[in-house]
């Protein structure tokens, strides 16, 4: 069954793994999920089979490398934002 989630919501997929895990492992956990990102969505299975590390050691460290993948524009435009005047 695919899940459908969005980017605030990823600790909720990562965290009931049991760390470390390796990112082959990490993505297989996570193949049912799509990301809804601010243009489109993704494969959140697929964006951490592009991780270049050895290991996750927690649910954090594994939300930090898909939001590094993940591109610029995934969460709204680039260089703005809600609190400039």
């Amino acid at each position: 069954m695919s899940r459908e989630i969005r980017l605030n919501e990823m600790t909720s997929v990562l965290r009931p793994l049991e760390y470390p895990l390796n990112p082959s492992a990490t993505a297989a956990a996570c193949d049912d999920v799509t990301l809804v990102l601010a243009e489109g969505e993704a494969n959140m299975g697929e964006i951490l089979r592009q991780s270049d590390r050895d290991t996750f050691a927690s649910a954090e460290d594994a939300e930090a490398e898909v939001m590094s993948l993940l591109p610029r524009n995934a969460v709204g435009e680039p260089f703005q934002s809600e609190g400039d005047a």
